[in-house]
């Protein structure tokens, strides 16, 4: 065990556990480990966790991030789907933080299939998300517990780029407005490859996502707002009036509803804001 770093897990600790596990990192399953101390220390802190946080992590994979993340908080509660790994966390907390042993939960489970977690209600979101799942995860994590309010995920930069997206920017698009339904996005950093083993062959980002104070202010249901953003950007490059004719029912139902909406029938879904998709959905009987 290193010392510098105390409890948390360095290159060499890394690779002797993935070996006494006979884990070699998936690309099926997106895993890359994080193997560098500074860099899970920089994560905690550009999260703002603390010593009052029940913190969720998704991904824990060898346990570089959940270490880091007992230090500061109150308590952890990992969602690991790999078998392997969700059999060895416990026994590596208990090695390294043994004081903070019974502060942490393991549940073993596929994160899109978790509805409960087992302890306190988590007030923040905290993970390396693998790259192929990020966005569906955090949309699911942050509709399924309203109790988090801070959220800081490690993704692929593209993705940072696209959830934190404005609209008008070339990247805004599905991610971006459905990450705004729940939250206040923007990009907290960037994460090179060399801090991960095996080095992906993309640069990471880090996202931070606070809870908004008041939701979006709107009639429609959380479904019918989805509904339009995804029709609308299923076809980015078209205008609304014709985007939205399938969800409208016709081109001029569409155009009803936008102008019902006070949105031009002329602009596209990247230019739009979440509050602007809600109005057009509680304007769906515009259409009819």
């Amino acid at each position: 065990m290193s010392t510098e770093h105390g409890a948390l897990l360095g290159p060499a600790d890394i690779r002797e556990l993935a070996a006494a596990l006979g884990v070699r990192p998936t690309k099926q399953r997106g895993q890359n480990f994080v193997i560098d101390a500074n860099t899970v220390r920089r994560i905690v802190r550009t999260a703002e966790v603390r010593p009052d946080d029940c913190v969720v992590e998704v991904g824990p994979g060898l346990g570089s991030l959940t270490l880091a993340l007992l230090e500061t908080a109150a308590h952890v509660t990992a969602v690991e789907i790999d078998d392997v790994l969700a059999a060895a966390l416990p026994a590596t907390i208990v090695a390294r933080i043994p004081e903070k042993a019974t502060s942490f939960a393991l549940v073993h489970s596929d994160a899109m299939l978790v509805r409960e977690l087992p302890g306190p209600a988590p007030t923040a979101l905290v993970a390396n998300l693998p790259y192929n799942v990020a966005v569906p995860v955090l949309l699911h994590m942050l509709d399924t517990f309203p109790t988090i309010e801070r959220t800081l995920v490690m993704v692929q930069a593209e993705v940072a780029d696209r959830l934190a997206a404005a609209p008008g920017s070339k990247v805004y698009g599905v991610p971006s407005v459905k990450a705004n339904w729940y939250a206040d996005v923007k990009r907290a950093g960037s994460i090179g490859r060399n801090v991960f083993w095996p080095a992906p062959n993309v640069d990471s980002g880090l996202v931070s996502l606070v809870r908004r104070a008041e939701p979006v202010k709107t009639t429609a249901s959380k479904r019918e707002v989805f509904a339009v953003v995804d029709a609308a950007f299923a076809q980015r490059r078209k205008t609304l009036r014709a985007a939205l004719s399938g969800w409208a029912g016709s081109a001029a139902a569409a155009e009803a509803a936008l102008v019902a909406a006070g949105v031009s029938p002329q602009a596209r879904g990247e230019s739009l804001t979440v509050e602007e998709f809600a109005r057009i959905a509680e304007h769906k009987e515009a259409a009819a």
